[in-house]
């Protein structure tokens, strides 16, 4: 495959596409991690963007080097994502888990 896009001089735009659908797939993972979990999922991504970074390295296709790299990269910007979003639901922007707010509540 990274011969055909080598040759017809499609990697650039075939690593653009991979970014932008890693990018869209993040986006309902942030809601819904945080909806599940709250704040307390960060390190899982923190975890996934360093094995992707290592796994970035290790890859010698660039296509698929470059891909991982998003995805690392990706990853690492969810962190803040999540925590953004704690902000979100408590301005009112997304639901917030009815099981978790009972939690909260109990704890204070």
């Amino acid at each position: 495959m990274t011969e055909f896009l080598s040759q017809y001089h499609l990697t650039g735009l075939a690593i653009g596409l991979a970014t932008f659908l890693v990018i869209g797939l993040f986006h309902p993972v942030v809601i819904k991690c945080h909806y599940y979990f709250g704040t307390r999922c960060w390190w899982w991504f923190l975890l996934l963007g360093l094995v992707a970074c290592g796994a970035s390295i290790v890859i010698s296709s660039t296509f698929w080097s470059a891909v991982v790299a998003v995805v690392a990269f990706s990853s690492f910007w969810t962190i803040k994502e999540i925590f953004e979003q704690e902000e979100r639901v408590a301005r009112g922007w997304f639901p917030a888990n009815p099981r978790r707010a009972s939690k909260r509540t109990a704890d204070n």
